[in-house]
This record gives C-alpha cells, structure tokens and sequence, in this order.
C-alpha cells in the first residue's frame, strides 16, 4: 500500500509504501536527494508513520557526497559545503524534533562545468566528476577546479564533453571507479552510442572493465563488489570479477541515476526521462512506456524491490542520493535569526564562555554528536561523546541507553550490561533496555537469560515486534520449536521484513482441495533449500503448488516434489493462486516441532551430468570447500572465515580439493599461497543445479554456515559445517549433530573468533 508523503507544495506531492519510513528509522539514516530538473535539494525522512520531504532550492543542484559530519553539492557553476551544528538542531522547531542541522561553510566558484557525481576521500578531501572538461578534479582556492585525472583516450581538456564523465566510486577511500557514456574524444562524441557505448573504467590501472554499457551510472564499490547503475535499462547490476560479466539484479521502471548503500540495501534514484534527444533511442524509452520519478529501496541479495517513494508531478528526475546519519535533520539557508545567532567556537574559546545553563546545554551537544558518531559507525568516537555527556548530566538516560547499545556492538559485553542495568534501576519500565539486554545476552550464547529479558520487554510493550521476533529466535535456538515458530510470525511486523502484498488471504494451514497455495522464498538461498523439506507436506494440503523463487533456485527445486509451477518474483499473475504463504512460515502453519521435524534425505537431488569434475590427481578424498557467505547478511563478519584458516586442512594428505566459493571472495584464491593445489570450480556455478552437480561427485564438503552447506545436507552428503560462536539459531547448542540434515556434522567455535581450534579439529577428524 501507499501513503501520501506530506509536503508544503502540492507540485512537489509523493507517494510511498508504507514501510519506507520504518526502513529509514531502524537504519537511523535520512536521504539527501537532488534534482537539477526541479532545482531543489531534498531531505526524506522519517516523521512517525510517514516520509517528510523537505525541499531547499539551489541553482541545478546535482551531485552529492556526504560523510559523518558534512555534505557537498555541485550546483551550475559552485560547490557548496555544508556541516551539522548540533547546537543548532537544538533550537529549531518543534522542539527535540531535529537531530542535525547543516549550515553552509564553504562556497566555490567552479564556472559552468557540469559537475556530475562527488566523493569525499578517506583522507577528507572532495572529488568529483567535470564533465565538460572530461576530467576528475579536486578544488584549492587558487584555481576554479584542479584536473587530477582524465581518461586516457581523452587526448586534451577543453569545454566539449568528449566522453560524458559522469560516474565517480571509491574504494578503500580512495578515487577508484568511473563510468562514461562513451571512450571517446570529439566533442559530444558519445552521443552517436549513447544506448550501447557506456564504459565502466578503472582508473588506478587505466583499464576499461566492462564496455557495451547503456548511459551507465553510479559506480559503487560495496559488500566487495563492483556495483553500477545501467541507466539506460533501468537496472542495478554489478560485475562478477571472475567471469568478466555484468549481472543484472534488480530492473527498475524508471532510468535509474543516483546510488547509496547502507546495510543490505541500496537506495536507488529514478527519472522519468523525457522524450529527448539526449534519451531518444535508449532501450529503456523502448521498452517500458509508463515510467517513475522517486527512490526505489531494493535488497542487494535477492534484487527484490522492498519500498518506494515516488513524486507525483513536478519532480520528474533524480540526480544523486546521499545517506545522511540522521533521523531527522535539516539544511539552514534562509533562516537570518538562527543564522545571525549560531556560533560554533574551537574548544579552547568556548571553554572562556560564560552560558546561563552550561552543564545542560554541553549535555545535549555531546548527546547528538555521538548520535553522529554512532551513525556513521564511528563507535569509540561516540562512547567517548555519551561519556562526557554523562559527566556533565548523569542522569541524562538516553545517552546512557545509547552507551550501553555502543558498548555492545564493540562486543564490550559486561560494560554493556552494567549501563543498561543501570538505566533499568532509573527507569524498570525500559523496554528497549530489556530488549538491547536479551540482544547481549544472545550473541554471548546465554540463551535463557536472553530470553527472561525478551519477555520483561514484550510484558512491558505487548506490540513490541522485534521484542517477540527477537524471543522467537533464542526459543528456536533453545529447541522450544512450538513457541518459537509462533513468535517469528511478528517479523513482517519489523522494519527488516517486508511482506509479500497481494489481496489474497494468508494461508492458515487448512486443507485447499481445489485451490491453489503459492510459496514464496523470503530471505537467503541457504534459507529456502532447508525449508523446501516442507513443500511436499503443505502441497498435501492443496491442490497445486505455486513456488515463487529466485531464478538461480529454480532449475534445483524442480526435483523437489509436491510444485506444480516455478515462477521468479514479479512475474506472478493476480489470478494465478488463492492463498500464499512464505516458506519459512510452513513450520508453524504445519506443526513443527523437534520431534516431528522431517529429516529424510536426500530430498533435493544433483545431475552429476551438468558439470564433470577434473580427473581425480590420487585416490583420496574428494573433498569441496566454502570459506565466506554473503558480504550483506548481519552476522557475516562473525560466520565467515579467511581461506588461509584453512591452511590446517589443506595440509591433511590423501585429499584433493575443490573451491565451491562464489562470488567476489572466491578471488581469495589467487591471493592465498596454498600448501597444496585447489581446484576453482567456480567459473561452472552458473546455479544451485550446478553447484549440486558438483557436490555429488565429492566426498566431503566442509564449510562455513552458508547456502552450500545446507544443499549438501538436503542432497544428503557428507558436510561438515563450520560454526561461529554466536551461531545461527537453526544449529540449536552444544551439539555436534543436526537435526535438519543427518549426514552433517557441526564444528563450533570454543569461543568468539576463534577458528584455529576449529580447523584444528576438523584436521584431526579427517586424518582419523
């Protein structure tokens, strides 16, 4: 569904589903988004249940780069530079409502350049793409702009826009990426190719990665992997570093520009376009007739659209979007009585101020900068602010509660503890105390304890869905499958579950003898194939099954039984089924428990004759390995491994082994100096089918908790999984076996990080 999206001007009305604010609020981001075409910057935020778009005018602003303290934007000839005063959020109205506000500091004059996307370095300083020069530049206060780069088949600077230049990415905090309508060097020469001519560039090793690319975009590097946007096609794509190929993950109605990521979602900016020169001929006026102006929210994993906001009327493109680390904030260009009063002195001065109520006002100061801090994932930096705070008011409760969260996810567990206790004993009514507890507790593997603090908030706040959602995990984990599978039904309830919308009514787990049931996966690969076990149970109860998969899932599930039709997501139509139901819900709809939990393998089954494997070099085991999952899942950094922690392993004689990474960790190959040689079957993983395939041909598989460990189990090979401290919820404790898979076997970590006792006993096991 949608919601209007308030604002001052009917022209500049929107819509949005009605989860982007709650998207917006458990990330604790705002947008800042630009629009050359209606002159206007715009903040989306969060504002209850609704998005607020807040507009400020600029002569053609386009691009934007943000970083924890400040934003730049290039407008027709200048380049503002923009940074939060605190202080100053303070004191606009309504009172407590802003948590930021950005005052201009810096004005440049650049001349008319048609200055496209910007960066911030690591180092601070502002990068940005002039497109009219074909050139990247950086700014000193001698010189309009400072050429620092241009391509390499650009042979001379002038004024004509040889090569339309318009993409700028970073990596590792550095200028690294750049994207161009064409490699060309005559005026507006890339104009002749506009729809097939883009090039995705290098510019360390001056080297063209990828060409043939529609009016590309937005070059990120995030989740280490090479993003771009092909505007021209509407789509979101990235390039698969092994094979040299761009793989398209989300197509968009609208020519997507503008890209930013924060967490496992990328917010993507379309246009309208207009009916051009500039646009003519592109396959995206071609192909789609009806097309949006707004930011659409889509899941890097699955490519899945999770929310939208769309503008209405005079907003018709997009330029740049930019993740601001705040709730709530805004930009002060007109306001003369806060301008003419806002001061912001360095600390030696403002240490010889006198203020009528000091204590208090540098309380709140040291508040919204670790806010700040905390957003931007500066974490020690905002300890340090929520301390001082707290020296100066210490009984300034929401900075202790932020210190405790802080703490934690410095994994500073009993400091985490003692200041969420101590904001308990101020106030027992606390829930997200409660809550930020059973959080600790859990990922120190103190399930009970975790759980008595999950109850506390949920008897506190009987609607709090990550609180009931949170419990479910840690009943799930403690085996107490009956209330656990219950409990998980609030997570549509949360911000990081979007539910499936359709008119239909959701499947209650009656018998449907003549309707039809669709199934839908919700989360990862590694997800669905252990939860396909329960298809054959609910295809029982109905009359036709309908699974709604992602493409690379499907050619697998075809030998599941109990599925009449596969389909991918968004080619299902409104007609086709009466009831759905997410797969991960059949537990609770079918019964589960652990007694009753259908454990009979092989239920997915391999055709060994889509891929062969190299003749065996010796005898021995044939054994596959996997070392990292997905870069976007929450617990990645914990689950997955380096190669080299293998090296145990790998040493082991009588064994030969095969790589089944994918994605860009399987490059860690060709980084890694191994004892002993690895095969790299990457390159033949086209699907799970594939990767099937090859798992039948092996002896063993050994890997970290990720999609091939679970399809080994479903095929009902040999696998041993690999297990962080904190491990998933579906591994239970202290046990070595699973009751989901009987051919695996569990290797935990002893405590957190440490892998070496891991391989150290998986070595051991596979010499004895």
């Amino acid at each position: 569904m949608s919601t209007p999206a308030p604002d001052a001007d009917s022209a500049l009305r929107s819509v949005h589903t009605n989860n982007f604010p709650a998207i917006l609020g458990q990330l604790g981001i705002s947008l800042a988004v630009s629009t050359y075409q209606a002159g206007k910057l715009i903040l989306v935020r969060r504002d209850g249940d609704q998005l607020n778009t807040h507009f400020r005018p600029f002569n053609k602003p386009m691009g934007l780069a943000a970083d924890r303290q400040r934003f730049c934007l290039g407008t027709a000839y200048q380049i503002w530079e923009l940074r939060n005063i605190p202080a100053v959020a303070a004191k606009l109205e309504p009172p407590e409502k802003h948590d930021a506000c950005y005052l201009p500091r810096r004005l440049h004059i650049t001349g008319d350049i048609d200055i496209h996307e910007m960066a911030i370095a690591a180092d601070g300083e502002l990068w940005f793409a002039n497109t009219r020069f074909s050139c990247l530049c950086t700014l000193d206060l001698d010189h309009s702009f400072v050429p620092r780069w241009r391509p390499p088949f650009v042979s001379a600077y002038d004024l004509s826009d040889r090569c339309h230049l318009n993409g700028l990415g970073l990596r590792n905090g550095r200028p690294r990426y750049i994207t161009a309508l064409g490699a060309t060097d005559s005026a507006e020469g890339w104009r002749a190719n506009k729809a097939a001519g883009g090039i995705l560039m290098d510019i360390e090793r001056n080297e063209i990665l990828y060409s043939g690319l529609s009016m590309p975009h937005s070059p990120r590097w995030y989740g280490d992997r090479l993003w771009v946007l092909e505007s021209g096609k509407g789509s979101l794509a990235y390039l698969d570093a092994n094979r040299r190929q761009l793989v398209t993950v989300a197509e968009l109605p609208g020519f997507t520009r503008g890209l930013a990521f924060c967490g496992s979602l990328a917010f993507i900016g379309l246009s309208q376009v207009r009916e051009t020169a500039a646009f003519s001929g592109i396959p995206l006026t071609q192909t789609r007739t009806e097309r949006y102006c707004g930011i659409w929210v889509v899941d890097c994993g699955s490519g899945e659209i999770l929310a939208f906001l769309r503008f209405e009327a005079a907003v018709q493109e997009i330029f740049a979007i930019a993740i601001l680390p705040s709730r709530f904030p805004d930009v002060l260009l007109d306001n003369e009585v806060l301008l003419g009063s806002s001061y912001v002195l360095p600390d030696a001065a403002l240490s010889e101020t006198l203020h009528p109520d000091p204590s208090r006002e540098f309380a709140q100061t040291h508040f919204e900068r670790g806010n700040q801090l905390y957003a931007a994932r500066e974490l020690e930096g905002a300890i340090a602010a929520y301390r001082r705070c707290l020296e100066l008011q210490a009984d300034f409760l929401p900075a202790r509660y932020n210190l405790g969260v802080t703490l934690g996810d410095l994994q500073q567990y009993a400091a985490a503890e003692s200041e969420l206790r101590a904001v308990l004993a101020a106030e027992a009514s606390h829930a997200a105390a409660h809550c930020t507890l059973g959080h600790l507790y859990s990922q120190q593997a103190r399930y009970r304890e975790a759980i008595a603090h999950y109850e506390q908030a949920i008897q506190l706040e009987p609607q709090n869905a990550k609180a009931h959602h949170s419990l479910g995990i840690n009943l799930l984990q403690m085996g107490d499958f009956a209330r656990g599978w219950a409990e998980c039904e609030w997570r549509w309830q949360t911000a990081e579950f979007v539910p499936f919308e359709c008119p239909q009514p959701l499947w209650n787990g009656r018998i449907l003898p003549t309707q039809t049931l669709l199934l839908h996966t919700e989360q990862g690969a590694g997800d669905a194939i252990q939860f396909a076990r329960f298809i054959p149970l609910a295809a029982a109860r109905c009359s036709r099954v309908l699974l709604v998969c992602v493409p690379a899932l499907q050619p697998l599930f075809a030998t599941l039984p109990g599925i009449t039709e596969r389909r991918s997501p968004g080619e299902i139509p409104c007609d086709a089924f009466a009831t759905y139901a997410p797969l991960m819900s059949l537990p609770h709809l079918l019964g589960i428990t652990l007694e009753n939990l259908p454990a009979d393998v092989p239920y997915l089954q391999a055709d060994p004759s889509r891929l062969s494997l190299p003749t065996p070099a010796n005898p021995g085991k044939r054994i596959g390995i996997v070392w990292a999952g997905s870069p976007t899942q929450a617990n990645d950094h914990n689950r997955s491994c380096r190669l080299a922690d293998f090296a145990p392993v790998l040493v082991v004689p009588g064994c030969e082994f095969f790589s089944l990474q994918k994605g860009d960790r399987a490059a860690d190959l060709t980084d890694f100096a191994s004892p002993t040689p690895i095969h790299d079957l990457a390159p033949d993983l086209h699907d799970y089918a594939d990767t099937a395939a090859a798992i039948a041909q092996l002896d063993l598989v050994i890997s970290v908790d990720t999609s091939v460990a679970h399809l080994a189990g479903a095929l009902g090979k040999p696998v041993w999984t690999l297990l962080c401290h904190n491990a998933d919820w579906r591994w239970l404790t202290d046990r070595a076996d699973s009751p989901w898979y009987p051919t695996m076997r569990l290797f935990r970590q002893p405590q957190a990080g440490d892998w070496a006792t891991v391989f150290t006993e998986v070595a051991a096991a596979l010499t004895a």
